[in-house]
């Protein structure tokens, strides 16, 4: 759409020619996702307990959350529309990568409605079938993988490089299938597992996209890829302007869902947020740095396997319970407390792997 606009706003007055900067469409993105999701948020609030979309709270969980009863749910549904509006208007559609991100999280997206869709609205409380919730992911995730792999333009765009060490790139051939495979569908549900407090985990998704959006621009910059040492990706730039849209979308949602939330995301947007994440690391060559600014997402997830584990092993619970946000709130933190502590952890992170850049 951008290229439509562009070309008419041109002949009006050739300044609009500015509209074709990438840095200022990510501006543009963001804001412009933000602004929507504030405008639409309470009017889609609305919607959903005219509906009875409502949360149904655990009755084994922490005592505190008992109030939450009755709490809009699946309001992923504003972050999902916002996003994908946005990514329409501003970045340029004959991008390939563009798409590949907009089609895999509207993918995971509509798994995760269908499971809400099934808990809250059917009234099923299993919601969808564990073993067709995880072959249905892995059917997005092996074809978002197979195309990555399939249209890859050399080796350089299916390696595992390592941050830090600037000559340092594994070439996995096929095992890249492998390794995509993990990546999406282990990032949407380590999303989905620390979506269990206000803002928890939305705000390190807009954190994590925004680091992204950076990531993307160098590795589509052919002398700033060159410069920090990371691999040159044509078009991988334009993946700014998603992760711009992602990050508005995410904040503007915040301002809901902030503690206490007014409306709760639901699995339709945690799994869609973390396969988004995925799929742009996946592209932007920079899986290992996502484990690493997501490393919340990744502690929450290895809580609940090791949690798992040493309860059918022995008996026994490492934690007071799973996933790991849950233990502090039974160890004595106050919900607000666990939050903001978890977001500071994040932001380090995000810092963190931004700063391997200039030390390789």
């Amino acid at each position: 759409m951008l290229n439509w606009l562009t070309d008419i706003l041109l002949r009006i007055d050739p300044g609009f020619g500015v509209l074709q900067y990438l840095t200022l469409r990510t501006v543009f993105a963001a804001l412009t996702a933000l602004l929507l999701s504030l405008i639409l948020g309470s009017t889609v609030i609305r919607y959903l307990q005219k509906l009875q979309v409502k949360q149904v709270v655990r009755g084994d969980g922490p005592e505190t959350h008992l109030a939450k009863n009755g709490t809009p749910t699946m309001g992923g549904l504003l972050i999902l529309g916002v996003f994908v509006l946005t990514a329409v208007l501003w970045a340029r559609l004959e991008n390939v990568y563009v798409w590949t991100v907009v089609l895999a999280t509207l993918a995971f997206g509509l798994i995760g409605f269908a499971d809400d869709y099934l808990k809250v609205v059917r009234g099923n409380a299993q919601g969808l079938r564990a073993r067709f919730k995880f072959l249905a992911q892995s059917i997005a995730a092996l074809l978002v993988a197979g195309f990555l792999y399939t249209n890859a333009a050399g080796i350089e765009q299916t390696a595992l490089y390592v941050p830090v060490f600037k000559e340092v790139a594994l070439n996995l051939g096929p095992a890249y299938l492998l390794l995509a495979y993990l990546v999406i569908v282990g990032s949407s549900n380590a999303v989905n597992l620390t979506d269990g407090l206000d803002g928890l985990a939305i705000l390190p998704c807009a954190m994590i996209a925004a680091a992204l959006g950076l990531l993307a621009y160098v590795a589509g910059h052919l002398e700033m890829s060159a410069y920090f040492g990371v691999p040159y990706i044509e078009g991988a730039g334009e993946l700014a302007i998603v992760c711009g849209a992602i990050s508005g979308a995410a904040l503007g949602f915040l301002w809901f869902n902030a503690y206490p939330a007014q409306v709760f995301m639901g699995d339709v947007g945690a799994l869609s947020l973390g396969a988004a994440l995925g799929v742009l690391a996946l592209i932007s060559r920079h899986e290992l740095l996502l484990a690493l600014m997501g490393g919340v997402f990744v502690l929450e997830t290895v809580s609940v396997i090791v949690q798992v584990a040493s309860f059918r092993l022995t008996g026994k619970r490492v934690f007071r319970m799973a996933p790991l946000h849950h233990h502090f709130e039974l160890k004595g933190w106050p919900e607000s407390v666990v939050i903001v502590r978890f977001w500071i952890i994040s932001l380090v992170l995000v810092l963190v792997a931004l700063s391997t850049l200039k030390i390789r």
